[in-house]
């Protein structure tokens, strides 16, 4: 396969970070990061017959929630994490707080301030929006994210908020280059 041919699974990365985002939906907000493995399904069920009825084999991939991430820096726990060769791709959803545009000035001076800093000054800004990043990566560096923001809008006539889904694989550049480390030998 030459170095610029998609994986025949990169496809559904995209579809894996939907699923994965959908996933995380269904346990509602509030929840730690959340690791996952990118297994080839055929290799799971191979592994794990009981799985049948639970997996469709016509997936090239299933994403296989992990242990929980230790408290404190993601960036240093997922330094630290190696994947067997088994896995081909891992994802990992978080919340995030996300300001608008140009509102960067408003925050402490970042070459002052500690993460935990920013991190007050960004959940406790007037125009803050909750949202859930999903990032997932391949081995041979396709990737794809998937955000969801928190009640961006209502329905119609209601007051029942809606949320807005967003994709692109350049949602969080930072963060696909962190979890493609994490695959490399």
């Amino acid at each position: 396969m030459a170095a610029n041919e998609p994986h025949p699974a990169a496809p559904g990365v995209a579809a894996l970070a939907r699923e994965i985002e959908e996933f995380m939906a269904a346990g509602g907000w509030d929840q730690p990061p959340q690791l996952f493995a990118l297994v080839p399904t055929a290799a799971l069920l191979d592994e794990q017959p009981e799985l049948a009825g639970q997996l469709d084999r016509a997936n090239p991939l299933t994403p296989v929630a992990q242990e929980a991430l230790p408290e404190g820096d993601l960036a240093e726990a997922l330094g630290r994490i190696a994947w067997p060769d088994l896995v081909i791709g891992c994802a990992l959803a978080q919340e995030i707080i996300v300001l608008p545009p140009g509102s960067e000035s408003e925050l402490p001076d970042i070459a002052e301030a500690d993460a935990d800093s920013l991190r007050r000054a960004a959940a406790d800004h007037p125009q803050r929006t909750e949202a859930r990043l999903v990032a997932a990566v391949l081995r041979d560096g396709e990737g794809a994210c998937v955000m969801r923001l928190r009640g961006i809008g209502t329905t119609e006539g209601t007051d029942e908020t809606i949320d807005e889904i967003v994709e692109s694989p350049d949602l969080a550049p930072n963060l696909v280059e962190a979890l493609k480390a994490t695959l490399l030998p």
